[in-house]
């Protein structure tokens, strides 16, 4: 088993219990895994999945780093809420997966948007995400401090992402095909 599961809805078989229509839906920092432990979390259920950036892309027409820098934040979690409700609306109906982007959770409407779905917390350290992110390396002195943003972040969602979460995996020394075959087992019960 990896991680810590803290789990609100567990059998004694170690299985979380998932009612007819609820969904997976993954939340975490940055390269912390959602999007790709989502698809083959999904696959392995064969159940639907759903990616919100990827939905957040394809209705803006253009890529989510851009919409931030064309267009601003508040745009962009516009953009972000229509792309939950939609994720929510095709996954629901088979109990399907959706991973979040990892600050559409700082948004009380997404929060009540997932309420009462499975919520899983991939969880990644700081040097973690700072690795998987390229922003491990010494470089030259960047105006704004990237990494010390970056740890703010973190800082700021990792206490919204351990309140939300059914349960907590951490994804720091782990593959994402290991994380997700271990998501899809607990999930069978």
């Amino acid at each position: 088993m990896i991680g810590t599961a803290t789990t609100t809805d567990e059998d004694t078989s170690g299985g979380l219990v998932r009612g007819p229509g609820t969904g997976v839906v993954l939340v975490g920092p940055p390269t912390a895994g959602k999007s790709s432990v989502g698809a083959l979390l999904a696959a392995e259920l064969r159940v639907p999945f759903a990616d919100t950036d990827a939905l957040v892309a394809t209705a803006a027409h253009k890529p989510v780093g851009d919409i931030f820098v064309d267009d601003g934040e508040l745009v962009f979690r516009e953009f972000e809420r229509g792309a939950v409700a939609l994720g929510l609306d095709a996954i629901k109906p088979e109990g399907g997966v959706l991973a979040l982007g990892s600050g559409a959770v700082l948004d009380p409407d997404v929060r009540r948007m997932i309420a009462g779905q499975v919520i899983v917390y991939l969880e990644a350290g700081f040097a973690t995400v700072a690795k998987r992110t390229g922003m491990d390396r010494p470089r030259v002195v960047i105006p704004g401090n990237p990494r010390g943003r970056l740890r703010a972040m973190l800082d700021e969602r990792r206490p919204v992402y351990a309140e939300l979460a059914t349960l907590t995996v951490s994804t720091d020394d782990m593959a994402a095909e290991e994380v997700a075959a271990d998501l899809a087992a607990r999930l069978r019960g």
